[in-house]
């Protein structure tokens, strides 16, 4: 819902800032005015230091040249662990999706991070995700199995089916999430225990 500027009885350093919180996913425009007016009510010091997180967020971070989690060091610190499983990949749409599986404490292997998944509804390919960069990591036999950790909804399974396709004829061992979890529903939203017995219980594709 766009806000509308003659309805807004605000300053207009107020109105731009409930413009700008209104843009981010999940918060309308309600939820924007609370927050700006929290903002407002805010010690400026405080203020200031959110500012300067959300500045070096963008200035400070870039994706790993393997994974392509983000990540401050290249290559980031899960690539570069000899405590990890390197033969293991877990293929994830999302940089949060890892955030999600590692609070598990389950998984002991590396990721591969799509930034997407394959929508011909939306016009997403997979030419316009990181699957040539996943198919180049799987080159000269060290990996021995891949975990399809997509999302359990119409576009995450079109993609695990597309990945299955290409990886299965490299002799690689293919497994699923199992499906402890619900179908619709985003990886990163999904509790540890739900996470867990779902890497636990992986299944063959």
């Amino acid at each position: 819902m766009r806000l509308n500027q003659s309805l807004m009885p605000t300053a207009e350093a107020v109105y731009k800032l409930i413009q700008e919180l209104n843009k981010l996913p999940g918060i309308g425009p309600k939820s924007a005015q609370r927050l700006a007016y929290h903002l407002l009510r805010t010690p400026e010091e405080q203020t200031k230091l959110l500012a300067d997180a959300i500045l070096l967020v963008k200035q400070k971070t870039k994706l790993c040249s393997v994974c392509f989690n983000i990540t401050d060091s290249d290559p980031c610190l899960i690539c570069c662990s000899d405590q990890r499983d390197h033969s293991k990949i877990c293929i994830v749409e999302q940089p949060q999706d890892i955030v999600a599986l590692e609070h598990t404490k389950t998984y002991n292997g590396r990721y591969h991070v799509l930034h997407g998944a394959i929508s011909p509804t939306e016009g997403v390919g997979a030419d316009d995700i990181r699957i040539k960069e996943l198919m180049k990591r799987l080159q000269g036999g060290s990996i021995s199995e891949v975990i399809l950790a997509t999302n359990p909804n119409l576009e995450g399974e079109q993609t695990a089916m597309y990945l299955n396709k290409l990886i299965s004829p490299l002799g690689i061992r293919v497994t699923r999430l199992a499906r402890g979890l619900p179908f619709g529903t985003e990886l990163e939203y999904a509790d540890d225990v739900t996470l867990t017995r779902a890497i636990e219980g992986r299944q063959e594709f």
